[in-house]
């Protein structure tokens, strides 16, 4: 994990794996800061959407001492998000690095798209 002091507290950067292992746990929620449509297209099963347009700091969820860990489609706007969330004084609060792009470049499973009927299914590594 990288640590970096911005304003409104520490913004953590957690690698693939150290989301992938706090996730199994269950030890973190996960909030995908993407659009809709690249939600619907693939995502990781049991994130919650909540689009980076939409983000409101003061209204995300409690999660009873859980970490909110924020994904995108490249840890950019995840991290933009981030970085105002710890401005309005939300923590504990970390980004995945590299975003979903690099948590299926890791081979983790995820939720995707089968072409052929257009409904959802798992993908495993």
């Amino acid at each position: 994990m990288k640590a970096e002091e911005v304003d409104g507290g520490t913004l953590e950067t957690w690698t693939v794996d150290e989301v992938a292992e706090a996730y199994e746990r269950g030890d973190i929620a996960l909030i995908d800061v993407r659009t809709p449509q690249e939600y619907m297209f693939e995502h990781i099963e049991g994130a919650l959407l909540l689009p980076m347009s939409f983000v409101q700091a003061d209204k995300l969820p409690s999660q009873d001492g859980k970490r909110l860990v924020l994904y995108c489609g490249s840890g950019i706007r995840s991290g933009k998000v981030a970085r105002s969330c710890l401005a309005a004084g939300i923590t504990p609060l970390a980004h995945m690095e590299g975003g979903f792009g690099a948590w299926k470049k890791a081979g983790r499973p995820h939720i995707g798209t089968d072409m052929a009927t257009g409904a959802p299914k798992r993908v495993a590594p």
